[in-house]
């Protein structure tokens, strides 16, 4: 039950986050559009994104919409029902949720996410809170996965010692004793 409860709270926390950076972003960052933090490394640059991931898929939402609630609802029943692994990966999928449940919650409300972390450094898309924390809990999951299938590899290269091979049996003892 605790187990639930803390997964809950990431989720929760995650969707509290990304809704307060988003308000934020909208009442101060909106106005002025762009505010160095870091020039020519990092600004809060304000964005409407229409489309998915980094603008993608704009003149597509309702499908990718449906994808998103979709995945969004299968992840959370894997998660609470099903999901056996280790605590820290059900974090990881709990934090993608969360960011999975912060954007659509703007998709629904206004038709498009407000984003507005800039890394001019790489000259990258514009991004969210909730973006980060998909990217992170993926990232997190993908370790998890690869270090999960070494795991399971190291485990089926290691051959059981054959019966008896290397022990000595009592009769053994006796007749090393006995000579």
């Amino acid at each position: 039950m605790i187990q639930i409860l803390i997964l809950a709270l990431v989720i929760l926390g995650v969707v509290g986050l990304d809704q307060l950076t988003k308000a934020l972003a909208v009442a101060y960052l909106q106005p002025q559009g762009e505010i160095p933090l870091w020039k020519g490394v990092l600004h809060l640059h304000f964005v409407r994104n229409e489309g998915a991931a980094f603008g993608m898929f704009s003149n597509h939402r309702w499908i990718f919409m449906v994808f998103s609630t979709v995945a969004i609802l299968g992840l959370t029943v894997y998660l609470f029902r099903f999901c056996k692994e280790k605590m820290w990966a059900k974090v990881a999928l709990a934090m993608v949720i969360g960011g999975g449940i912060g954007n659509m919650i703007d998709r629904l409300s206004t038709g498009s996410v407000v984003d507005f972390i800039y890394v001019a450094l790489i000259d990258f898309a514009v991004f969210n809170v909730a973006d980060s924390f998909v990217c992170v809990g993926a990232g997190i999951l993908a370790v998890y996965l690869i270090l999960t299938a070494i795991r399971e590899e190291k485990r089926k290269n290691v051959t059981p010692p054959e019966p008896g091979a290397g022990e000595e049996t009592p009769r053994d003892q006796t007749d090393d004793a006995g000579q």
